[in-house]
C-alpha cells in the first residue's frame, strides 16, 4: 500500500499518516515520488485490515489518494512510478528514446589496450566505455584485474576520449573507490544479492548498472534493485545478461529476451542487455544485440578487445573494434526500425 500526499501536505499530517500505519504495527516508509511525497506501507497487509486501513488513511488531512501495490518491491515497481525513470549524465541520457551502447574490454589489462579500445567504441558511437578493474573469477588462477591501477586507467581514458566509464564493484569497502572513478557503478551477477554491498551502494547515491544473477527470477532481480532505490540512489539501471542455459554446448548462457517487455511493463526502470554474457559466443553477440533492441531494450553492454586472442578474460565472447563498428550500423537500423534513435 501507498499513501501519496499533497504537494502542500504539511510535516504534522505526514507524521499523523505515519502514526496511523504504525498503530497497527505495520512498518511505515517515507518515499519520494514523482510529484508527491509517498508513505509506503513495508508490512504485509492481512486482508481483513486493508479496506478499513484503506479508509481510515484516505480521510486524513493532507493525503491525497491511496494506491494498493500487489508486489513485494515498492520504488522498483510501475505501480508506484508509472512515468519511466530518465536520467543523465553529462550529455547522455538514459532510460530515454535514445538507445545507449557501452562497450570496451571484459578487463583493463594494459594502458594501451584501455586506450585502443576507449578510442575504437568512441569512434564507432558507444556512448559509455566498460572495462573491469576488479573481476570475480570462477577459478583463483584467473587473472583478477588491476585493481586500483585498472580505475585509474578508466579515469585516464575517460577524460581522454570524453566518454563515459562502468566498472565493477565487489565489495561495500570499494564502492567509495570505485565510484570515485568511474561514472557508473556496476554490480555483477555474482553480487545481486550481496545485500550489504547493495546497501552501500544505494547510500552512495552513484548511477549503478544491476545485472541478473543467472539463477534470479524477475521478482528476486527487482527486489534486488529495491535495495539500492530504498538506500538512496534513483539513478538504477537493471541489467539482463543472460540465465543458465539447457545445453552449454553451443553458448555460455541463455540471454533472457523475455524478462525485456516484462521488466519493461513491471519496472519504470531503464533496460539493458548484456549479449556477450548472454550467449558467450561473438558471432552470437550481434544478432542477440538486435534482438534486444527490438524487444524493447534501452540499451546494450558489449565486450570488445584489439585483439581478443590475447584477452586475459572473456576474450571468446569479444568482438573485435571492426567486427563492434559493422554490428553498430545494424543496430542503428533496428533502432530506426522501431522507433528508437541511437
Amino acid at each position: 500500500m501507498m499513501v501519496l500526499m499533497n504537494r502542500e501536505a504539511t510535516t504534522s499530517q505526514v507524521d499523523a499518516v505515519i502514526g496511523r500505519i504504525e498503530a497497527h504495527k505495520m512498518q511505515a516508509l517515507r518515499l519520494p515520488g514523482d510529484e508527491h511525497l509517498a508513505i509506503g506501507v513495508a508490512s504485509a497487509i492481512p486482508p481483513d485490515l486493508r479496506d478499513v486501513l484503506t479508509q481510515a488513511l484516505s480521510v486524513l488531512p493532507g493525503v491525497d489518494h491511496v494506491v494498493q501495490i500487489s508486489r513485494p518491491y515498492k520504488l522498483a515497481s510501475r505501480e508506484f512510478r508509472r512515468v519511466s525513470t530518465k536520467f543523465s549524465l553529462k550529455d547522455v541520457e538514459f532510460g530515454g528514446e535514445r538507445v545507449i551502447v557501452m562497450a570496451g574490454p571484459c578487463s583493463v589489462e594494459t594502458r594501451d589496450q584501455i586506450h585502443e579500445s576507449a578510442q575504437a567504441v568512441k569512434s564507432a558511437g558507444a556512448q559509455v566505455l566498460r572495462g573491469g578493474a576488479y573481476k570475480p573469477r570462477t577459478s583463483p588462477y584467473a587473472f583478477q584485474g588491476l585493481g586500483p591501477e585498472g580505475l585509474q586507467l578508466l579515469q585516464e581514458v575517460g577524460k581522454e576520449y570524453d566518454i563515459l566509464t562502468v566498472s565493477e564493484v565487489m565489495s561495500p569497502e570499494d564502492v567509495s573507490l570505485v565510484a570515485a572513478h568511474v561514472d557508473i557503478l556496476q554490480i555483477g551477477a555474482r553480487n545481486m544479492q550481496n545485500y550489504s554491498l547493495l546497501i552501500a551502494a544505494g547510500k552512495s547515491g552513484h548511477p549503478t548498472l544491476l545485472k541478473r544473477g543467472p539463477s534470479a527470477s524477475i521478482d528476486e532481480f527487482l527486489l534486488a534493485a529495491e535495495y539500492l532505490l530504498h538506500h538512496g540512489t534513483e539513478r538504477v539501471m537493471l541489467c539482463e545478461r543472460g540465465v543458465h542455459p539447457l545445453d552449454r554446448a553451443y553458448a555460455r548462457n541463455t540471454l533472457d529476451l523475455n524478462a525485456v517487455p516484462v521488466l519493461k511493463q513491471i519496472s519504470h526502470l531503464p533496460v539493458i542487455t548484456d549479449p556477450s554474457h548472454g550467449v558467450g559466443v561473438a558471432r552470437y553477440v550481434p544478432a542477440m544485440a538486435k534482438a534486444s533492441i527490438a524487444a524493447g531494450a534501452d540499451g546494450v553492454i558489449i565486450e570488445v578487445h584489439p585483439d581478443p586472442k590475447s584477452a586475459l578474460s572473456d576474450g571468446a565472447q569479444s568482438l573485435t573494434p571492426a567486427q563492434f563498428e559493422e554490428m553498430m550500423k545494424d543496430l542503428r537500423k533496428v533502432a530506426q526500425a522501431v522507433g528508437r534513435e541511437m
